[in-house]
């Protein structure tokens, strides 16, 4: 369910004459029937709604006073937002005979046009207040206050998204609570630029429009307005001309694939970086460290303690909260089976709320193998939501190879990597180019029979650094360790991290280190696998250098790495 939340404007929207029909009251109790909460928001006066509103206690939360107050029915408690109006500032009012004046626990309210008298006393007085039309009224309330901001308040009580709310309105005043929301909607009587921009222009009237949303989220969850929610797309390039890539942020999967070192992580990290600042909540399942220390998020986990699922679940909880899970410390063959125990608890959190909006598997291809027979069952067919990484789209699991919508193709020999994807889909093999400039992709969505699309990519924002702990601590996989073998290929010594590498290069002999040494296996390594050239420099000096000590040449290396690489601990 995407839709959790229903946010709706009272005078004009959801009543008529200060009014709810019966058959409004009666599809506000569906709606909370389907699981959903409703929130009520409205320019009125606390006291006064609940005189003239005897259905108030159906919603889960009352926003009042334009932003100014949150009242929750089943307590009775109050939550005061705003400020109090100044008493010069009130007392300027009435010595101009400005009426009729309501002045509630924030807001001060009267008529046009008494507008030109309040704006007087505003700038008179030097008050960082603003003014807010509804139609013939006219609101006065403290800089920063509005619908929308106390819609987030309330939301953020009920631990909900503005992303996994609708919200309905009808006036001047509802612009900013239906812009803060993933769907807005506009009755049938509303003022026409709301409903110009609306995305759900309900044919009817009032509470019966309101009721036509509300069948719609029941039957389809809104699935029918999908197409017009384009102002949540996410940006990530440009065409060659000029045009922007975009993709949805909701009911899509995507899957960054490309040769190693080639920029997955980069993109992923910003298009990451712009779900976060959209307000999109995410989850990172981070096998090797590359998202460690992401801006905005917490990590989880490190070389030594593998990520425990509740406090993941816990945090995200929070919609404000984002999550890496940190893997180094699971083992290679052990991270399918820590991402079975894991996917549950996030499918039961989407459930509850719709979130985390995202979930990201960096190297994928280890944590949902084409080798493992459980993903069919674990990857439901209408997952959504997922951003899949991997530098071998070909051994990944076929359930979510089927299930990617976007592939997004980096790094060296782009068509390669296109004909594995395409192969892995039973589809005829696309024209690619056979070589991308720096900070270019290419996008292939497999809806579009038109094949591939070459874009310059959105960069990150923050400066992206390598993970050094992963390349010092972690584990390394069986393709990108190092192997001491000797010269006679008698040993098979592994090195899944640089610590062992050095571990391992201090125990062997002179004959099997200096083996390895002239034959360049040590810049080839750190060039190829550990993508450091600096590292790889280094090595290739030492390997260049006749007649060099074995005991030299380990030291050379050794400081090397410790220069440039986290210790353990």
């Amino acid at each position: 369910m995407r839709y959790h939340a229903l946010a709706c404007d009272y005078d004009g929207t959801l009543a008529s004459d200060g009014i709810v029909h019966p058959h409004t009251l009666e599809a506000l109790e569906r709606l909370r029937r389907s699981g959903r909460k409703l929130i009520l928001v409205t320019g009125r006066d606390l006291g006064d709604l609940l005189q003239v509103f005897p259905g108030a206690e159906l919603f889960d939360r009352i926003v009042a006073e334009n932003g100014a107050l949150i009242y929750r029915p089943e307590t009775r408690e109050e939550k005061f937002l705003g400020e109090r109006p100044p008493e010069k500032f009130l007392e300027y009012l009435r010595e101009k005979n400005v009426t009729p004046l309501s002045v509630g626990r924030s807001i001060v309210a009267t008529i046009v046009p008494n507008q030109n008298v309040v704006l007087e006393a505003i700038k008179a007085l030097g008050l960082e207040w603003h003014v807010i039309f509804n139609k013939s009224s006219v609101m006065v309330l403290p800089s920063g206050i509005n619908k929308a901001t106390g819609l987030s308040a309330a939301l953020a009580e009920l631990k909900l998204s503005p992303h996994n709310t609708a919200a309905v309105g009808d006036a001047e005043n509802d612009h900013a609570l239906l812009n803060s929301c993933e769907c807005s909607a506009a009755v049938a009587n509303a003022i026409p630029l709301l409903r110009e921009r609306a995305d759900f222009a309900a044919s009817q009237r009032n509470g019966a429009g309101v009721v036509e949303l509300i069948d719609a989220m029941i039957a389809s969850d809104l699935k029918e307005i999908e197409a017009r929610l384009t102002r949540h797309e996410i940006a990530i390039g440009n065409a060659k001309d000029g045009e922007e890539i975009r993709v949805r942020p909701y009911g899509v999967n995507v899957m960054i694939a490309g040769t190693s070192g080639g920029g997955k992580s980069k993109l992923a990290t910003a298009i990451l970086e712009k779900l976060g600042t959209c307000g999109y909540q995410f989850c990172i399942v981070d096998p090797e460290a590359d998202f460690s220390g992401f801006k905005g998020a917490a990590t989880i986990g490190d070389a030594k303690r593998p990520p425990d699922p509740h406090e993941a679940i816990d945090l995200l909880r929070d919609p404000r909260a984002n999550v890496v899970l940190n893997l180094l410390g699971v083992r290679i063959e052990d991270r399918p089976l820590f991402f079975e125990g894991l996917w549950p608890r996030l499918e039961r959190l989407r459930a509850q709320t719709g979130r985390p909006h995202w979930i990201a598997v960096d190297e994928c291809h280890h944590v949902l193998p084409s080798s493992w027979n459980k993903t069919e069952r674990l990857l439901s067919e209408d997952v959504r939501g997922l951003l899949a990484i991997t530098v071998h789209p070909q051994h990944v699991s076929a359930r979510l190879a089927s299930a990617i919508d976007t592939f997004i193709v980096v790094g060296e020999s782009p068509g390669e990597t296109v004909n594995a994807i395409a192969a892995i889909l039973g589809r005829e093999r696309p024209c690619a180019p056979s070589k991308l400039e720096p900070g270019e992709a290419l996008l292939w969505r497999k809806e579009d029979s038109s094949g591939p699309v070459v874009f310059r990519s959105l960069q990150a924002s923050a400066d992206w650094r390598r993970h050094q702990r992963k390349y010092a601590v972690g584990e390394l996989g069986e393709d990108r360790s190092f192997y001491f073998r000797g010269p006679e290929n008698k040993l098979n010594l592994r090195a899944q991290n640089l610590t062992l590498f050095l571990q391992i290069g201090q125990g062997v002999d002179d004959d099997t280190w200096m083996f390895h040494l002239r034959n360049g296996d040590y810049s080839r390594w750190f060039r190829e696998k550990i993508k450091d050239e600096g590292l790889a420099q280094v090595a290739d000096g030492l390997e260049r250098e006749n007649g060099i000590p074995a005991s030299q040449a380990r030291s050379g290396i050794e400081e090397a790495i410790r220069k440039r690489y986290s210790a353990p601990g």
